[in-house]
C-alpha cells in the first residue's frame, strides 16, 4: 500500500525505512516520552537525519538542498510515522517552506543553508487559539521607526521548546479573521520579551506556547511584504500539511499490519479470531479505507509537485481523509487487539494518541472539509 516512487525516491525511502527501524525504533520513542524536559527529540537521530539528506529534501540545491520532490519528502515521512520517530523535520519544512517562498534573497542564502545543516533550528508560531484557524491572528506587530514591537501569544508551536529562531506570524494590520494585514517576522529565541513554556500533549510529544511582551525586532527581520504575508503562510502550511499526512499515513498501515498479523496468530474459541467473519468485513473496510487515502494522497502530492491550481483543495481533502482514517484505523486495531489493546505495553495504543494529536496539527478534518468547500466555492 506504500506511494509510488521513482528509483532515486525508492532508495531514500528504503534507506529511511532501515534507519528508522535501527536507530530510532518505536522502543526509543517511549525512553523519549520518560523525558520530562529537554529538546523533545534525540539530537543524534536527528543529526543522522541531517546526513541521510531529508533537511534539505525539499529545498533548491541552490541552498544546499538536494531537491528530491514533494513525493520523495512524503516517503520519507511515511516511513517515519511507522516507527513514530520524533524530530524537528515537520519543522524545519514549515519555516523553511516560508524563509524559501517569501524571503528575501539575502535571507535565503543565509538561513536555508543553516536549516539545511542542522545549524539553526527555526519553528513556524502560526496558531493562537484551541483550534487551527491561522487567519485569526490577533498577536500585534507595530512599527516604531526601524523596528517592530510585537506583543501576543503563539500555541502548540513544533519543536519550538528546542527552536533557536521563529518564524512569528502577528498583524500588522486589520482583524482576526482577515487575510490582508497578517506579517512574517523572525524572532531569535534569546530575544528580551520572548518566553517560551513547554507543552506536552496526549501523544508524549512536546510543544511551545510562546509568550511576546514587547518583543523588540529590527525591520530586516520582516520577511516579503508587510500585510502580505498569508499566501506564504498558507503555502507553508500546505507543505505541512501534506507531510503530517504522509506520516499519518505511514502510522495507519503500521498499525494495520501488525492488526492483521494479530488476527492471525490469536486465538479464540479453539480458532484463529481471524476466521471470524466480523473481523474479515472490518478488516476489509480498513484496508479500503488505506487505499483511498493513498490514492488521494497521492493525487495531492503530484499536485503539489505540478504547482497546479487545485494543489491547496487537494491537500485539504487528503488531510482531512487521512485525519479520519487514521481514528478508524486505531480505533479498530485498539478493538481488535481485545483487552490488551488499551494497556501501554502495546504498541499500539501510541499511535492511536499520535492519531488524535495529528489530526488536530495543522488543521482538523473539519478545518480541511470546510476549507476544500470554500476554495471550491460551494
Amino acid at each position: 500500500m506504500s506511494l509510488a516512487f521513482n528509483e532515486e525516491q525508492r532508495a531514500l525511502k528504503d534507506s529511511v525505512r532501515n534507519f528508522a527501524k535501527d536507530q530510532s525504533p518505536i522502543e526509543a520513542f517511549r525512553v523519549l516520552r520518560s523525558q520530562t524536559d529537554g529538546a523533545g527529540f534525540d539530537n543524534a537521530v536527528w543529526q543522522a537525519m541531517i546526513e541521510l539528506g531529508l533537511s534539505g529534501a525539499l529545498f533548491p540545491e541552490a541552498y544546499g538542498g538536494f531537491e528530491f520532490g514533494s513525493t520523495g519528502l512524503a516517503g520519507c515521512m511515511e516511513e517515519l510515522g511507522r516507527n513514530l520517530v520524533v524530530s524537528p523535520l515537520l519543522a524545519s519544512v514549515l519555516s523553511g517552506s516560508v524563509i524559501l517562498h517569501a524571503g528575501s534573497e539575502e535571507q535565503k542564502q543565509t538561513l536555508l543553508p543553516q536549516i539545511i545543516a542542522g545549524e539553526k533550528l527555526v519553528a513556524l508560531a502560526c496558531d493562537e487559539g484551541h483550534h487551527h484557524q491561522p487567519k485569526n491572528i490577533t498577536a500585534t506587530a507595530v512599527r516604531e521607526g526601524n523596528t517592530f514591537i510585537l506583543n501576543g501569544s503563539k500555541t502548540r508551536v513544533i519543536s519550538g521548546i528546542a527552536a533557536d529562531l521563529y518564524v512569528v506570524a502577528a498583524r500588522t494590520s486589520g482583524t482576526a479573521g482577515a487575510t490582508q494585514g497578517i506579517s512574517l517576522f523572525l524572532v531569535d529565541a534569546n530575544t528580551n520579551g520572548l518566553r517560551r513554556e513547554a507543552v506536552t500533549l496526549v501523544d508524549s510529544q512536546r510543544y511551545a506556547r510562546l509568550m511576546l511582551n514587547n518583543v523588540c525586532i529590527p525591520d530586516s527581520h520582516l520577511i516579503g511584504e508587510i500585510d502580505n504575508g498569508f499566501p506564504a503562510l498558507d503555502k507553508a502550511l500546505d507543505y505541512g500539511r501534506i507531510y503530517l499526512a504522509a506520516e499519518m499515513f505511514g502510522g495507519m498501515q503500521e498499525i494495520f499490519e501488525r492488526t492483521v498479523q494479530y488476527l492471525k496468530e490469536r486465538k479464540q474459541f479453539g480458532v484463529l479470531i481471524g476466521t471470524f467473519q466480523a473481523l474479515q468485513h472490518r478488516t476489509a473496510h480498513m484496508f479500503t479505507e488505506i487505499e483511498m487515502c493513498k490514492s488521494i494522497l497521492m493525487l495531492a502530492l503530484d499536485a503539489l509537485e505540478k504547482n497546479a491550481d487545485n494543489a491547496a483543495q487537494l491537500i485539504s481533502g487528503a488531510k482531512a481523509k487521512i485525519s479520519d482514517t487514521y481514528e478508524l484505523i486505531s480505533n479498530e486495531a485498539t478493538q481488535m487487539h481485545g483487552g490488551i489493546g488499551v494497556t501501554d505495553e502495546l504498541d499500539v495504543g501510541l499511535f492511536l494518541k499520535r492519531a488524535r494529536v495529528s489530526a488536530e496539527l495543522l488543521g482538523s478534518a473539519r478545518f480541511h472539509y470546510d476549507r476544500y468547500a470554500t476554495l471550491e466555492s460551494f
